[in-house]
């Protein structure tokens, strides 16, 4: 899963989504480490430049102005290390949504909805939730259809929406291998409403066979914390149905080329 630890290269390699304080953090921890080789004070350098321009350089100097570590950071910026090393960081530091904005707003839910419901999730926030990746995301996929008990309130959930920045959809069951109800991963309660996860390799084979651009990137954030066996095993098992369509194979094909450098087992 995604790593909850500050070290600073863990956290911009890799990475599609980069919240600006886990990163200003994350450089105060290597400047205590005093791991402080040339790479690493370019990192330093061209991460404060690219705070600077993404939060604006009154928040950063205020920002400096409190850290233990602002000398550190001063000169390590003012020294002469050449040119930029770092240039995707800027696209890479954005917002990302947080497990625990989906849980309050999951919560809200469970205590406002008049009768006890289930809700099957699918998407990237059953990814974000268990945190094996970390971005943005603005919808929450909910399998076949939004529970009746929470889409026929329509003015109490389009204010909810708007407050969590986050919108309740639906996602036919049919874009996921078999029996995939069998292997979802139920939550904590959140009052009244129970929330089931789909399963990581569920959601791996379904955006396998996806053209989308963040599927195939959030295929590569999880392909180091999955089992290539296992992947292999649902792929022959449960997605035939998959393989039987020209165009989904050819896209299967070609992802599972980027991704592990050798053609789609058969």
């Amino acid at each position: 899963m995604v790593s909850q630890g500050r070290d600073l290269w863990a956290l911009v390699q890799g990475q599609p989504a980069i919240e600006p304080m886990d990163l200003l953090a994350a450089i105060e921890d290597q400047i205590r480490r005093n791991d402080l080789d040339f790479r690493s004070r370019l990192l330093i350098r061209d991460s404060i430049n690219a705070l600077r321009a993404r939060l604006g350089p009154q928040y950063l100097n205020e920002w400096l102005m409190s850290s233990a570590t602002r000398d550190d950071i001063q000169r390590i910026c003012e020294e002469e290390l050449g040119r930029v090393g770092f240039p995707f960081l800027g696209k890479q530091l954005m917002q990302t949504t947080t497990p625990e904005t989906i849980r309050q707003m999951l919560r809200e839910i469970g205590l406002t909805i008049p009768r006890r419901t289930e809700m099957f999730v699918a998407g990237s926030v059953a990814l974000i939730l268990p945190e094996y990746i970390a971005r943005a995301t603005t919808d929450i996929d909910c399998i076949d259809e939004v529970p009746e008990e929470i889409r026929s309130r329509h003015d109490w959930l389009h204010r909810l929406e708007d407050r969590y920045s986050l919108k309740l959809g639906h996602v036919q069951q049919h874009y996921f291998p078999s029996g995939w109800k069998e292997r979802v991963h139920g939550m904590e309660p959140f009052g009244r409403l129970s929330v089931y996860l789909l399963d990581v390799y569920d959601i791996f084979m379904s955006k396998l066979f996806s053209s989308r651009e963040k599927d195939l990137d959030d295929l590569r954030q999880l392909v180091p914390q999955l089992t290539k066996e296992t992947i292999e095993r649902r792929l022959k098992e449960n997605s035939g149905g998959f393989l039987a369509a020209p165009r989904l194979k050819e896209l299967a094909e070609r992802n599972w080329q980027i991704l592990f450098g050798e053609a789609l087992p058969q």
